[in-house]
């Protein structure tokens, strides 16, 4: 169905098709820890659409929140009234190969989007783990990779448009409403909806990628000095043991002398194989027999094997996860970052949890995005996991929570985290100019939800 064709009139005013009798659906997230069971979905299919929808629904008086592919562990994409999904607008608008720079509508996925830069010699500077998310999604709630020259996701972004409650249209970038775009590049779909996104790419380059096991006392010594010399660093550390999985990523050119990339088949084995099915066999078989968890920590921790690749930079950064959990991650200034996991893993080793699935830690670069867990600060992201419904989750996640509020820790927007406005407020120095533009741009709260309420009051 076209634009034309997607709205009806009644009582000559042009009104969504699911503002009114439609059939209703329950919605999931990605982990399915999250849900709504009576939800209306409108999903334009034009800029224009989108515009004359929101501000539809916004006279009626409904709520609109908009939604990506549900990859947020917390409750901020759960809909109260009507569900907007930014599907069909995922088309490449513009492209400027002179500067790099590509206009795309918010709703394109981050997989569509890697291999469209690709076929045209581009790419982004860095990216999160995964690629199934929506632009805006991944943006709106500070989506990030590692390298601690490099910010996340939404630092790449040098222009947007926002489509705000009254269905007007606001251009913002560092010279035109700057305001708004310091604000809105991780803006929590709080101040309107991404409706198209100017991203900074850069010429397509390759990663070199040096993965293995080691030690988890000499990787945490060691971590400092690996992140000031090498692009992007991270490593797993699998509780219960004291075995880590470190990975040292270079960039190169494509060009350049460098290993070839993995075969087809080692690829499988080792990034669909063994992290998927194993993997999720290794933490179904903890979940049904507990007391199986640690032991098989120490398999899975055991069966690292080193290995040398390279590709282009969106097949080296990303990596398919299709083993659901449940997260929560905090970023800490950089100088606390390994004094935190120091104490996570001594309240791990003093515990009787049983934690199947590894700690991943990151590092990233400060930056100057109002509500950017790594805004005005070096940081260091430490990130745990659970299986859904492990017994243990709440004890662990609330574990790691104090630890890090020691230091002033941020909770990541899209992960689960138990605080509130009152609390956030002191972690972010921007926090009232967020809530004063969110006052000014959705006065009506047409964008709210339960979720925003307790972070942002």
């Amino acid at each position: 169905m076209r634009a034309s064709q997607a709205t009806r009139t009644v009582a000559g005013k042009r009104t969504p098709p699911t503002a009114d009798g439609a059939p209703r659906t329950e919605w999931r997230n990605w982990a399915g820890n999250q849900r709504a069971d009576d939800v209306q979905v409108v999903a334009p299919r034009t800029v224009d659409e989108l515009a004359r929808t929101v501000a539809d629904l916004a006279d009626a008086g409904r709520g609109v929140r908009p939604i990506g592919t549900g990859h947020s562990f917390t409750a901020i994409g759960v809909p109260h009234d009507v569900q907007l999904r930014l599907d069909h607008l995922d088309a490449i608008t513009a492209v400027d190969l002179e500067r790099a720079q590509v206009t795309v509508e918010a709703g394109i996925r981050l997989s569509v989007l890697n291999r469209a830069l690709e076929t045209l010699g581009l790419g982004l500077t860095n990216l999160g783990d995964i690629e199934e998310q929506t632009l805006a999604g991944a943006i709106s709630t500070g989506t990030h990779g590692t390298g601690l020259r490099f910010g996340g996701l939404a630092t790449q972004v040098c222009a947007l448009e926002l489509v705000l409650a009254d269905g007007s249209r606001l251009t913002c970038s560092a010279q035109e409403n700057p305001d708004v775009f310091a604000a809105a590049r991780v803006g929590l779909g709080a101040l309107g909806v991404l409706a198209t996104v100017t991203l900074q790419a850069e010429p397509a380059f390759a990663v070199r990628a040096r993965e293995g096991g080691g030690r988890l006392d000499e990787t945490i010594e060691r971590f400092d000095h690996d992140a000031a010399t090498h692009d992007h660093v991270e490593f797993y550390w699998f509780p219960h043991t004291r075995s880590v999985l470190t990975k040292h990523n270079t960039r190169v050119a494509l060009d350049a002398d460098r290993p070839p990339a993995l075969s087809r088949r080692r690829a499988w084995w080792d990034d669909d194989f063994l992290s998927n099915t194993v993997f999720g066999a290794v933490v179904g078989a903890g979940r049904r027999v507990p007391p199986l968890v640690r032991p098989l920590a120490r398999v899975s921790a055991s069966a690292l094997g080193d290995r040398e690749f390279s590709d282009v930079s969106h097949r080296v950064f990303t990596s398919p996860r299709r083993v659901r959990f449940e997260e929560m991650e905090y970023a800490v200034p950089r100088e606390h970052g390994m004094a935190v996991l120091r104490e996570l893993v001594r309240r791990v080793e003093a515990s009787r949890w049983r934690i199947a699935v590894p700690v991943e830690v990151r590092v990233a670069a400060a930056d100057d995005i109002t509500l950017s867990t790594a805004t005005g600060r070096d940081t260091v992201y430490v990130a745990v996991h659970t299986a859904p419904g492990s017994p243990d989750r709440d004890a662990y996640f609330a574990a790691l929570e104090g630890i890090a509020g020691e230091v002033g820790g941020r909770p990541h927007w899209g992960k689960l985290h138990g605080l509130d406005a009152a609390t956030l407020r002191e972690r972010y120095p921007r926090f009232e100019d967020f809530l004063a533009l969110r006052d000014r741009l959705d006065p009506g709260r047409t964008f709210g939800n339960s979720h925003l309420e307790r972070v942002l009051g």
